[in-house]
């Protein structure tokens, strides 16, 4: 009973990974999307409640924002020796956001809003037969940040704002277990768990002249805790008492952003803008899971991670061809955080590479309609989980459409 214990243990406590790096959604704005991410320095909408709240009362009045994403990334694997091949099962996640906010009346140095938006979240399914089950089958999770926002004009040139986040979110889990009933099927363990957290996002927003903005943004890091999740197991009755359904606590570090920016009007058509992201990683070095009831076979874990903080490059550009219609394009290079030592097929990740482009369409005034597309991808990376033993190559590949409108009262 010893092994079994080993691999339930490591692979329980690693499919809440999910909610780390390769999860990490950088899709929170319509334009920011199209141009590579970046943001921090140009507040084009009311997203910049996101991106950098110093910008909110940069805007021209109130706005109501809305945007939908649509996320299917696929994974493959290939085994070390066996050569053994896996890819996941497509399925679409939607994240999505909602802004209101802009300042609280004509010239006011006061702006106010409310974002709520998914900064974290995605699926994967790599069936139930593959050769890395045991450590994970498939995942699920949700999150939702609401962040209430204040912006305050210092001055022509200088705004600042800050806004309080509370974060909930959602996981599932299935993972098989390396017992056997009489027909040779595994056994399958489901992890289920609601999380909540609290932090903050500030900002700087600079309008250095007519033609050039500048931005720095921070948003803290939100501690994920999950209180009583339910973790159920289907197994043989024989092995029925090692693996009682029982309760669990764990806590699940998300890391601080630091971003800092610059946006240079070239001419009254073209803007160009970029980002640096400092991404505070460092902070997932092991994750715990305490189970209420304790057996040989399901012990409490703690499994390290050992992530490392990263930078990451975002830069694009905007062309105005009218008042009606603009066009955008962006590129971004994203290291991951992850050691190659301790990578999950539930969390995988690479350095990523991404491509973006969009357009904006202002069929009356005061309204903006958005399409945009994000598509990103990774070479293929030798990687190994050792507390499960398995090693082998994985590649992603995602291509992201995305819709999104705004109205400017």
């Amino acid at each position: 009973m010893k092994k079994v214990s080993l691999f339930t243990g490591a692979a329980l406590s690693l499919s809440s990974l999910a909610f780390a790096g390769s999860f990490q959604l950088n899709l929170q704005g319509m334009r920011q999307t199209a141009m590579g991410g970046s943001g921090v320095a140009w507040p084009w909408d009311a997203s910049t409640i996101f991106y950098n709240p110093g910008g909110l009362t940069r805007l021209e009045g109130i706005q109501a924002y809305a945007n939908i994403y649509a996320v299917s990334p696929k994974i493959k694997f290939v085994e070390n020796g066996t050569g053994t091949t896996a890819e996941t099962i497509n399925k679409t996640s939607t994240p999505f956001a909602l802004y209101v906010g802009g300042p609280i009346k004509a010239e006011s140095k006061w702006g106010i809003g409310l974002g709520i938006y998914t900064p974290f979240g995605s699926s994967a399914n790599w069936g139930d037969n593959w050769t890395g089950r045991y450590v994970s089958q498939s995942i699920a999770l949700q999150s939702v940040f609401v962040q209430p926002t204040l912006s305050y004009k210092i001055s022509e040139a200088i705004s600042v704002g800050a806004g309080f986040v509370y974060g909930f979110g959602s996981v599932e889990i299935t993972k098989a277990i390396p017992v056997q009933d009489a027909n040779g099927k595994d056994g399958q363990a489901t992890l289920e768990g609601n999380a909540n957290g609290v932090g903050f996002n500030v900002g700087v927003q600079i309008k250095a002249n007519e033609n050039m903005q500048l931005g720095i943004s921070y948003r803290s890091g939100v501690n994920m805790k999950v209180n009583k999740g339910n973790a159920k197991f289907d197994v043989a009755a024989a092995a029925a008492s090692n693996f009682p359904d029982t309760r669990f606590d764990t806590e699940l570090p998300l890391p601080s952003i630091l971003t800092i920016g610059a946006g240079f009007k070239v001419n009254e058509h073209l803007t160009i803008q970029g980002d640096v992201v400092l991404a505070g990683w460092e902070v997932y070095d092991s994750l715990k899971f305490d189970f209420e009831a304790n057996t040989p076979a399901l012990q409490d874990t703690r499994e390290p991670r050992i992530y490392q903080n990263t930078f990451a490059l975002r830069v694009g550009g905007h062309y105005k061809f009218n008042e009606h219609f603009a066009a955008m394009i962006g590129g971004a290079f994203d290291p991951t955080p992850s050691k190659k030592n301790y990578l999950s097929p539930d969390a995988v990740d690479a350095n990523r590479y991404s491509l973006s482009g969009g357009i904006t369409v202002n069929p009356i005034e005061r309204l903006s309609i958005m399409a945009v597309f994000n598509y990103t991808t990774t070479a293929g990376r030798a990687v190994s989980y050792e507390p499960a033993n398995l090693a082998g190559t994985y590649q992603i590949k995602s291509f992201v459409p995305a819709f999104g409108i705004a109205y400017t009262f």
